[in-house]
């Protein structure tokens, strides 16, 4: 009989809208194999046994958007374009170590440079480096000349986005990427502006479906929203102008909604004298209280929320991703949605809710455990020194109990 790791004492946030205190969560073999009471559990000798007497355990936190290529630089993206593809390699996974580092244990990668997510992703599985667990799109798929074309795949029409979907999944992606909009981070691409029309949404969405992976759309403007929910895309990413029709559809589609709240308040708080680019400070600007508002609204109509932070936008830095929490409470989440953000929601939003996002018997055994009740203060998970443990598929990449 294989020898078993036990966390006791403390309090469990389960990840299904409830908690036990003074509880014990018992892993063996990389799965969870109890979550319960102390007075329900004895440990079997031969068991390591940790007692985390005042701190919290969580699922392994999930961060639905990150850009692992892109450094948090003012101008992440000139910088990427004009670098070396090695240089990028590196960076990405000196990336994916601090975003690990941060307690998130999975990431969904969303458009990155010539397929290293790909490659990283494997080389993660295989434990040649150490990094979350990263749901791959490989390049986002794009208009010509549409957001993100300097490091996407450009395609006009329906019969070229479905080549360029296929290209992707012969690559080796988990998750297609399309977008519907203009965005922020590329000049003369305003935010509302539709890019994909509704046709070629749909054929992207089609092959993607055909190959059994879900999608996700860079989808900013209200028309291009609604394009991108009628053509049956799974997850709305920024979601900037959503009026009431267009949040009335994403509940009769049941689309998710990641409002990626980080990505504006860094580009902000660096703004032109940190050397983020004027077009982008000043569209930032002009959007800020919209996507605020949509995203309170979104939730107050019970659309179903999960985290992505759209790290490693200008000074979005990875490693920093569990701000996105404290952000979502401040537009009225409560500690235990936000949490829930980024635990059970985010795993439905990857298709992995059968195996992480929440602490129950059979799953893989992705945590990490704190110091204090993050129910009481949110931001004690934005502190790396608070999280004295992490453990993914069972394994320790941090344990300082």
């Amino acid at each position: 009989m294989s020898m078993g790791t036990i966390f006791r004492g403390g309090k469990i946030i389960v990840g299904i809208g409830d908690s036990i205190e003074n509880g014990v969560v018992a892993i063996d073999n990389g799965l969870i194999t109890f979550v319960g009471t102390t007075k329900r559990y004895k440990p079997l000798k031969g068991d390591s046994v940790f007692d985390i007497s005042g701190k919290t355990i969580l699922p392994g936190l999930i961060d639905c958007h990150v850009h692992l290529c892109l450094d948090g630089s003012p101008d992440p993206i000139s910088t990427m374009i004009k670098e070396p593809i090695p240089k990028t390699t590196l960076k990405f996974v000196h990336h994916a170590r601090l975003t690990l580092e941060a307690g998130v244990t999975t990431v969904r990668d969303l458009g990155g440079r010539d397929y290293i997510d790909i490659a990283i992703r494997d080389g993660i599985e295989s434990k040649f480096v150490p990094g979350p667990r990263i749901i791959c799109s490989g390049k986002l798929i794009c208009m010509t000349g549409g957001h993100g074309w300097q490091f996407g795949v450009e395609a006009n029409g329906a019969d070229s986005v479905r080549k360029a979907v296929r290209e992707q999944v012969k690559a080796g992606a988990n998750v297609i990427k399309l977008m519907a909009t203009g965005g922020t981070m590329t000049e003369n691409a305003d935010p509302a502006s539709t890019q994909f029309t509704l046709e070629e949404l749909r054929a992207g969405v089609e092959e993607a479906r055909k190959a059994g992976k879900r999608t996700a759309s860079h989808a900013q403007g209200n028309e291009g929203i609604k394009n991108a929910l009628h053509a049956g895309i799974d997850s709305i990413e920024h979601g900037i102008f959503l009026n009431d029709e267009v949040i009335e559809l994403m509940l009769e589609k049941k689309a998710y909604l990641i409002p990626t709240l980080s990505a504006p308040y860094n580009i902000l708080k660096g703004g032109i004298k940190a050397g983020v680019p004027a077009f982008v400070v000043e569209k930032v600007k002009s959007v800020k209280e919209v996507h605020l508002k949509s995203a309170k609204n979104a939730y107050k109509r019970q659309v179903s929320i999960a985290m992505g932070t759209d790290a490693g936008t200008p000074f979005n830095l990875h490693g920093e991703n569990l701000r996105e929490l404290e952000l979502l409470t401040k537009d009225g989440l409560t500690p235990l949605e936000a949490i829930t953000t980024a635990t059970r929601t985010a795993s439905e939003v990857l298709g992995l809710d059968k195996a992480i996002g929440t602490l129950e018997r059979g799953k893989l055994a992705d945590l990490i455990v704190v110091n204090g009740d993050p129910f009481e203060n949110i931001g004690l998970l934005q502190k790396k020194d608070n999280i004295v443990a992490i453990m993914k598929d069972g394994l320790f990449y941090k344990c300082n109990l």
